[in-house]
């Protein structure tokens, strides 16, 4: 019998934890997410999961030309990679409006933008791309219920009609990300997503009329990219699929990704008959979630999670049970977007051999800018 794909064929030189990444199987989440929309210039991933450059240049290779990041950092590695269109859906505001505009300095050819919900925040980016003497495209972040950033659509025209007055700001977009939809019924969250999106397009609508402009729209992430995939004049953001996680295969069960990354840990302590303990602490695997919805192991699910510390992570299992200390166990998580952010590299594995290794780079707050 074939080993199972996560298994690595030797153990003994790989440390735990450790994240390990599939190229393959990440190969293939690209493949299916090109081919589950009708033309690839509507993708606009965000590389907040993955955070490395060479699976940024694997979504290059298939046609992807632009990008959605979260941070200075990953806005960076994107254009090292070679990206030519990158939003950083974020508003910048203190330094990182003049980070932003360094970024912009040393990457001449990439065209960068980033979201504004507010007119001083428009203002102070005005300022300082005045004294860059360059000007920086916007998107203005709408609040469709998310209720975390973003101005509510039917205030959004009298922030356009502001950036018009600015000459070193250029409102190019609108940008609408709906990430509390996460209903596991598919025909609830159409019908939540589709309501939330309609003050998007009325706002639209109503600038493309007093103001004879065709403003994109970004919209969505990983829960309702099979909703906005289907708008023809969207741009769509899905991020998680690159990995894909235990969180959104429960939930989403209208997508079909390929798990990519795992957590690799080890059974260092059987403190009771019943009870293992794991390398596997807060230090190594998304802990915003309750308890039990932290990891799941692949060769091991039957374990039910007892305790989280640091640097521990104990279990509950079957008295008398075949757990030794050293087993390796392989896990996928709940919530792998924090998860890659914990780990400085990724372990790359083909065929069940580790064939090198991928610095995380963007976990980072800074690179060089």
């Amino acid at each position: 019998m074939d080993n199972p794909w996560y298994t690595l064929n030797n153990t003994d030189g790989t440390d735990t934890p450790a994240l390990v990444v599939y190229p393959d199987r990440a190969q293939e989440n690209i493949h299916r997410l090109v081919n589950s929309i009708d033309r690839t210039e509507r993708l606009r991933p965000h590389v907040k999961t993955h955070k490395s450059a060479e699976i940024s240049r694997m979504m290059l290779n298939a046609g992807i030309k632009k990008f959605k990041c979260a941070t200075i950092a990953e806005a960076e590695m994107l254009a090292t990679a070679g990206a030519a269109d990158i939003l950083l859906a974020y508003q910048p505001v203190g330094p990182k409006a003049i980070r932003l505009a360094g970024l912009m300095q040393k990457f001449p050819s990439a065209l960068f933008s980033c979201l504004v919900d507010h007119p001083d925040a428009a203002i102070h980016l005005d300022h300082i791309f005045e004294k860059a003497n360059n000007v920086i495209s916007v998107y203005i972040d709408l609040n469709v219920g998310m209720n975390r950033t973003g101005i509510i659509p039917t205030d959004a025209l009298s922030l356009y009609e502001k950036c018009l007055s600015l000459k070193n700001v250029k409102v190019v977009g609108l940008h609408a990300y709906d990430g509390h939809l996460r209903d596991e019924d598919f025909d609830v969250r159409t019908t939540k997503c589709n309501a939330a999106f309609e003050p998007v397009q009325a706002l639209h609508q109503a600038i493309a009329q007093k103001f004879n402009t065709d403003l994109k729209i970004v919209a969505g992430g990983t829960p309702t990219f099979s909703i906005h995939c289907k708008r023809k004049d969207v741009e769509c953001s899905p991020g998680t699929f690159i990995y894909w996680d235990k969180g959104y295969e429960q939930i989403l069960k209208e997508q079909h990704y390929l798990h990519a990354a795992v957590v690799m840990t080890r059974v260092i302590s059987k403190p009771a008959d019943d009870i293992i303990c794991v390398d596997l602490g807060h230090k190594s695997i998304a802990s915003e979630n309750p308890l039990a919805n932290r990891i799941i192991f692949v060769n091991a699910p039957d374990l039910q999670p007892k305790g989280h510390s640091e640097e521990h992570m104990t279990f509950q299992t079957s008295a008398g049970n075949h757990y030794k200390v050293g087993d390796v166990l392989y896990g996928v998580p709940f919530h792998v977007c924090p998860t890659i952010a914990l780990y400085d590299e990724s372990i790359v594995v083909k065929e069940h051999e580790v064939t090198g290794r991928w610095s995380n780079v963007s976990r980072m707050r800074r690179i060089t800018v």
